[in-house]
C-alpha cells in the first residue's frame, strides 16, 4: 500500500509516516517507480509506535522497544535492557513531573500572596482591569484613558507619581 492508504487506515498524517520513517520506524519498499510501498503489518507497526508515544517514549526509545513488540497495545517481551531504557524514561518523567509540580506550588503562593496583597491594600490596581507590561518597563492598566483623553492604557505610578518599576504603587512592591 502506499502512503496515503497507510495514511487512512492509521488515522495518522502522512508527513508523521514519514518521520517514522526517516526515524527507522517504518521501513518501507521501493516499487520500480520509486514510490514507498507498506505492507499490511506497517498497520500495526504505526500503531504500536502511537501508543509508546503516548506512554512518553522518544522516538530512539521506540527504535529499541518495537522489535520486542507483539499486538496493537503492544505487549512488549521481558526482557532486561527493555526494562531498563523504560524504567529510564519513567524516571526522567518523574523529574519532569516533579519539578512542574513544584513550579505549580510555587505561582499558587505567588497568587495567593498577591491576592492577599491585593485584598488589603486599595493602593493597588483594579484586578478588575487588564495589567500588561509598557516598553518602559513598567505597567499599562486596563484600557481607561491617559490624560491627554487618548484611549490608551493609564499608566501605573506610585504616590510620588513615578512610575514604578514592577507596575504599582510603592505600597504594592
Amino acid at each position: 500500500m502506499l502512503i496515503g492508504e497507510l495514511s487512512r487506515r492509521t488515522s495518522v498524517a502522512a508527513h508523521l509516516l514519514r518521520y517514522y520513517e526517516a526515524q527507522g520506524l517504518l521501513r518501507p519498499a521501493r516499487s520500480a517507480g520509486g514510490y514507498h510501498e507498506y505492507t499490511d503489518d506497517a498497520v500495526l507497526t504505526v500503531t504500536q509506535i502511537r501508543k509508546l508515544l503516548e506512554a512518553g517514549l522518544s522516538t530512539q526509545e521506540i527504535a529499541f522497544t518495537l522489535p520486542c513488540a507483539t499486538g496493537t497495545a503492544p505487549e512488549l517481551e521481558g526482557c532486561p535492557e527493555l526494562l531498563d531504557v523504560l524504567r529510564a524514561r519513567l524516571g526522567e518523567l518523574d523529574e519532569r513531573i516533579d519539578t512542574l509540580t513544584h513550579s505549580r506550588r510555587a505561582l499558587h503562593d505567588y497568587i495567593d500572596a498577591t491576592e492577599r496583597r491585593a485584598d488589603r491594600d486599595p493602593a493597588c490596581p483594579d484586578s478588575s482591569r487588564a495589567i500588561s507590561p509598557t516598553a518602559e518597563g513598567g505597567c499599562a492598566v486596563g484600557a481607561g484613558r491617559n490624560d491627554a483623553g487618548r484611549g490608551e492604557p493609564t499608566r501605573v505610578t506610585g504616590p510620588s507619581g513615578g512610575a514604578q518599576p514592577n507596575g504599582g504603587s510603592d505600597e504594592c512592591s
